[in-house]
């Protein structure tokens, strides 16, 4: 029931575009200068994990409360109160100065960024093109991982060449978010209010009974393709700089954006295969990125680094892709909300905790052998996939449109954090 406007459905559904890209922009943008915190409130690696694990956990818990919260309120004020939350976010960056600065700076940009994430995601399919209704799924998942590569990419050069490292980006985004903030006051309202919206703050997550058996089928993937982004979003630039004996911030962020920048790329070129055969090409690509990064680490191969990158970079789109793509079309339209809070659960859990366990063993055991063992864990992980994939009795997979269908609710679902 849309009200008037001042923007009509194509402008708006840009305008929500490319506040969902600021929005995954900002989520990476801490990212490269994790190393200039560290080294300048000379804090552990286990603090710097901490500090990146808090962003995913409040997003985790903002997802399982708030998440459906605009299906009961309306798109636009959730929006925009998430969003001006975000804007308090980057003002606690810019003006950190110390460790619970960071602390609570990455705690209200997870909460921001839950809140955001499924108003963004129903506002695309509200707003998408009629003759396209697959659309709004695709440019939502394009617009995740191609918004942390940029954030990440970006981050790093103004850390590195900028004025103000260590707030410049901060101060741009505050600016950026009040004027997405202001600009979505002219997007048409598509929901109207109806009671309900204290009962949907009740987290609930299942695994419906027909699903469970290709839910625990496709667990190992998630949790390898999560568990490597973990590793690269809070200690990429950290091994950039200790273990290749690299110190410009621009190449640290270069790395997030390599792995982020493929894993968009190669989710848009599969998402038309079977699901069967996208889960085995990404869970190959995975094993195969995290033992070439462990190469790379060990010959101090910066070169070689950025390939084993890119290739875990496809490991990472398609892998999850796949592993959604296998689950979603089995459950009932009415079960999928439930289905997706639990995959959210899963993946959050898998992209903090290994990072915080790496953080903390660093340095005991060295973060060289940290990353052996963290990254040998994910490459067995996806060949367990792998081999479950292989060695499962293979299904019709249906029309190419049913497959298609099902990858682009994977897109749907597809939240990449950072």
């Amino acid at each position: 029931m849309p009200t008037a406007a001042r923007l009509s459905r194509a402008p708006a559904f840009w305008l929500v575009s490319g506040t969902l890209l600021l929005l995954m922009f900002a989520a990476a943008a801490p990212s490269p200068l994790y190393v200039v915190y560290q080294a300048r409130w000379n804090f552990s690696s286990g603090m710097l994990t901490t500090v990146f694990a808090v962003y995913a956990l409040f997003l985790l818990f903002a997802l399982m409360t708030v998440g459906s919260l605009s299906d009961f309120l309306g798109r636009k004020p959730v929006l925009i109160g998430a969003l001006l939350l975000e804007a308090a976010s980057m003002a606690l960056f810019a003006e950190a100065r110390g460790l619970g600065w960071l602390l609570t700076a990455r705690a209200v940009q997870g909460l921001a960024t839950g809140a955001a994430t499924g108003a963004l995601a129903a506002a695309l399919v509200d707003l998408q093109p009629a003759s396209n209704p697959g659309f709004g799924a695709l440019v939502n998942g394009a617009a995740s991982t191609l918004g942390l590569a940029v954030g990440a990419f970006g981050s790093g050069l103004l850390v590195q060449y900028g004025p103000w490292p260590r707030t410049l980006v901060f101060v741009l985004l505050l600016a950026g978010m009040v004027v997405a903030a202001a600009a979505l006051v002219l997007i048409p309202e598509t929901v109207g209010r109806r009671p309900g919206a204290l009962a949907s703050l009740l987290p609930r997550a299942r695994v419906p009974r027909e699903v469970r058996k290709a839910f625990v089928a496709v667990l190992p993937a998630l949790v390898a393709v999560w568990a490597l982004g973990g590793l690269y979003l809070s200690l990429a630039p950290s091994l950039v700089v200790a273990l290749l004996h690299v110190s410009n911030h621009l190449v640290g962020g270069l790395v997030i954006s390599t792995m982020t920048g493929v894993g968009a790329v190669s989710s848009i070129a599969l998402r038309a295969r079977a699901p069967r055969s996208i889960l085995a090409l990404g869970s190959a690509a995975l094993a195969v990125g995290a033992l070439g990064t462990l190469a790379a680490l060990g010959a101090h191969s910066v070169a070689l680094f950025f390939a084993a990158t890119a290739v875990a970079g496809l490991g990472f789109g398609g892998t999850f892709l796949g592993a959604l793509s296998s689950v979603v079309p089995l459950t009932a339209p009415g079960e999928r909300a439930e289905l997706f809070s639990t995959l959210y659960v899963v993946s959050y859990l898998a992209f903090s905790l290994p990072a915080v366990a790496a953080g903390f063993a660093a340095p005991h055991v060295g973060l060289l052998r940290t990353a052996v063992v963290y990254g040998g864990a994910v490459a067995a992980l996806s060949l367990v996939s792998l081999a479950l994939v292989l060695t499962s009795r293979r299904k019709p997979d249906g029309p190419a449109g049913v497959a298609a269908a099902a990858s682009r609710d994977g897109a749907a679902a597809e939240r990449v954090p950072s």
